[in-house]
């Protein structure tokens, strides 16, 4: 669905595209030439951003065999790791990265939540031609803000495999008291389960005969999925029963989420039921355990991956101080737990108890979670399908979150307004914003030096976690900046951005299936 005339863009070949339709405040319908991701534009936003030490990474996407614990799957990876190995460089880096594409097709990578020059965002058909089997392709580009990130195709499906790995942008001036640090990816797995694959997927979705009426019903019904939440019988929130080193039993075939709910998530929890739900790599039967001491206080960089599966976070006994969201600094805040959509990123410390406590993330509105273990002391693990108490206590809600001064926008008026409705056909499998699916929408246009806003209305009853690239955008005049943002079922959320660096941008949702049914577009500098 990406490679369309698009990549004439990649080429550098000149082009003009009919502005209008695009709910814009400010757009009209007259032709309009747009920044090229090679231009001269892009360059010279490019050197605002002076290069640093070059830090040179070597990637290879290739097909794998990966022991999730017990269950072995066949997947694609970056070298053969699930998650990827992790890059970590300091503020002000220059990145040079080298992919070397070993998989059967085309692919990709998008640095995610990084702002960086135009021609190096990994998007196929709009900043780069696909990296071809067989192919390399060198990234290079200034890492010049700090926080949690990481990468990913933005090529198919290929996101809800096994290709994705953490980017962390360590800030040499920050010194926020903790003593060390935890990277953790969150994960839905169905790739090689039961013959199953994204793009498999992703068919049966689009043949299923859903009518899904003028608001989008997808699913229905009012199932919580199976999940417990109920309170355990410690002091610590752990239940006394160990997880095993093997699955029990066979689990349910990867198909289309039916009869689904969740309250929090305001209607559809999502698209696909998943057999799987990972901590970094693992399955709760087998969970990674990470060891410290009683009152270290760690950070805990948190990552959803996922393709369709919100999770709600929570670690046994223990409160959660938030710190960040998608890698910039908020006025810190304690909660119990948290709800993390696809994309999007939080930090929080923790200040350890003695023990032993679950780190758990359940699948919001689907049956299953993830698990991983801290061991501070002794004791025995818990069961793979504990559920510490902290998950019904106090959520984080994004109105709680300021933005930390450092990183709030300065005021100033919106200049241009563009209205994005998330939308869903009536019949069959099309996901569109403003009615339009991907391949037939014109650009969003926006100009250099303006604040503009985009007023998201989800007219659906599934929940979208939207996702803009090469910039950071503010929620409310003081809340948290960030670069991926939930929008409940019959909700509408305004976020303020900068046009401070040019090119052609893409604007989409970060469940996978809903991108490559059509609900993306292109937000694009006019020359």
């Amino acid at each position: 669905m990406y490679r369309r005339d698009f990549l004439r863009i990649a080429a550098g070949v000149a082009g003009a595209f009919a502005v209008g339709g695009c709910g814009s405040s400010g757009g009209g319908s007259t032709s309009t030439s747009f920044v090229q991701p090679n231009g001269p534009q892009v360059a010279a936003a490019a050197t605002r951003r002076p290069e640093g030490p070059l830090r040179h990474f070597a990637l290879r996407a290739t097909p794998a065999a990966v022991d999730l614990g017990g269950v072995k799957v066949d997947t694609w990876t970056y070298g053969g790791a699930l998650p990827g190995q992790e890059i970590r460089i300091r503020r002000g880096d220059t990145v040079e990265a080298v992919l070397s594409n070993a998989l059967p097709g085309e692919t990709s990578v998008h640095w995610h939540g990084i702002t960086l020059r135009n021609d190096m965002d990994g998007m196929p058909g709009v900043t780069q031609s696909s990296i071809a089997g067989g192919a390399d392709f060198t990234y290079r580009f200034v890492a010049d803000a700090p926080g949690t990130y990481f990468f990913h195709p933005h090529t198919g499906t290929q996101l809800d495999r096994g290709l994705y790995a953490p980017l962390i942008v360590e800030d040499p001036d920050e010194h926020d008291g903790y003593d060390e640090e935890w990277v953790i990816v969150l994960d839905d797995w169905l790739d090689g389960v039961a013959d199953s694959n994204p793009d498999s997927i992703l068919a049966q979705l689009r043949s299923m005969p859903m009518s899904h009426g003028d608001a989008g019903d997808t699913h229905g019904g009012a199932d919580m999925g199976g999940m417990n939440m109920g309170g355990l019988d410690t002091g610590h929130g752990v239940a006394d029963h160990p997880a095993g080193a093997a699955v029990a039993s066979p689990p349910p075939k990867p198909a289309p989420l039916m009869g689904a709910h969740s309250d929090l998530l305001g209607g559809d929890p999502g698209d696909v039921s998943y057999p799987y739900y990972l901590i970094n790599g693992r399955i709760p039967s087998a969970p990674r355990t990470l060891n410290s001491k009683p009152g270290r206080r760690v950070r805990i960089r948190l990552i959803n991956a996922g393709g369709d599966t919100a999770f709600r976070v929570a670690l046994g006994g223990h409160r959660l101080r938030v710190t960040h969201t998608d890698g910039h600094p908020v006025v810190p805040v304690e909660v119990d737990a948290l709800l993390i959509g696809m994309g999007e990123r939080y930090d929080v410390q923790v200040k350890l108890a003695d023990g032993v406590f679950p780190l758990v993330a359940t699948a919001e509105g689907k049956a299953g979670a993830a698990l991983a273990v801290i061991r501070t002391g002794a004791g025995r693990p818990p069961r793979a399908n504990v559920r510490p108490r902290e998950l019904t206590g106090q959520l984080l809600r994004y109105d709680q979150l300021n933005s930390d001064a450092s990183v709030t926008l300065p005021p100033h008026p919106v200049d241009r307004e563009h209205r994005l409705e998330l939308k869903v056909a009536k019949m069959g499998y099309l996901w569109t914003i403003n009615g339009t699916p991907f391949e037939k929408a014109e650009p969003i246009p926006v100009s250099s030096g303006q604040r503009v806003r985009l007023t998201y209305t989800n007219s659906t009853k599934m929940w979208h976690p939207m996702h803009l690239h090469g910039h950071t955008f503010q929620l409310g005049g003081n809340g948290p900046r960030k670069d991926t943002v939930v929008v409940l079922p019959k909700q509408t959320v305004t976020v303020d951005f900068d046009a401070d660096n040019p090119g052609r941008w893409m604007v989409h949702c970060h469940n996978v299936y809903h991108q490559e049914a059509g609900m993306m577009r292109v937000l694009a500098y006019t020359a």
